[in-house]
């Protein structure tokens, strides 16, 4: 009899416990405003060091394409399409595009590792109190903004892109 008892109390318990776990899922989702910035939008403007001590800000590229990838060292997705990133960017920057990677929150001495270890030449930039990780949204990384030369993003991309996906995507911003 008091294993019955136990046993209702703990299903009880649990049944509690996801009722509570789906009603504040439902809240977050109907109730609270969704403020991801998304394709057709403005790119919210930032201004952020690259690795050389240069202030870079994004409204100065008006007139470029933007191709803004999110990354960290330790994110293996990154680590595989950066090779793509360097050999498009070495096509498209002549063409018109521009490639930052806004580092989130890492030391000089990882980022500045991980930049030799693949020979990239592109601007790395450091969001290192994670201001423009927040005003962009970003959760999974990497993600990436293909920003046109109005300013407006085109496409947001999250997960891993292969070479040809860059080359299309950089097309797709090229003015």
């Amino acid at each position: 009899m008091k294993n019955k008892k136990t046993r209702l109390l703990i299903r009880s318990s649990l049944l509690l416990i996801m009722t509570a776990a789906i009603a504040y899922t439902l809240y977050q989702n109907l109730f609270t405003e969704n403020v991801r910035v998304q394709a057709g939008d403005q790119a919210p403007d930032f201004i952020l060091e690259d690795m050389v001590g240069n202030e870079i800000q994004l409204s100065d590229y008006r007139g470029k394409g933007v191709f803004l990838n999110f990354w960290g060292t330790w994110c293996k997705p990154c680590e595989k399409e950066m090779p793509y990133m360097e050999n498009q960017y070495r096509v498209f920057k002549e063409l018109g595009v521009e490639t930052f990677a806004v580092n989130i929150g890492e030391s000089d001495l990882a980022i500045n590792t991980f930049k030799s270890k693949h020979e990239l030449t592109f601007s790395i930039l450091k969001d290192r109190n994670r201001e423009v990780t927040e005003a962009y949204d970003i959760t999974p990384i990497p993600t990436t903004f293909l920003i046109d030369k109005d300013g407006l993003i085109v496409k947001v991309i999250t997960g891993t892109m292969s070479e040809e996906d860059i080359i299309n995507y950089m097309k797709l911003i090229q003015p």
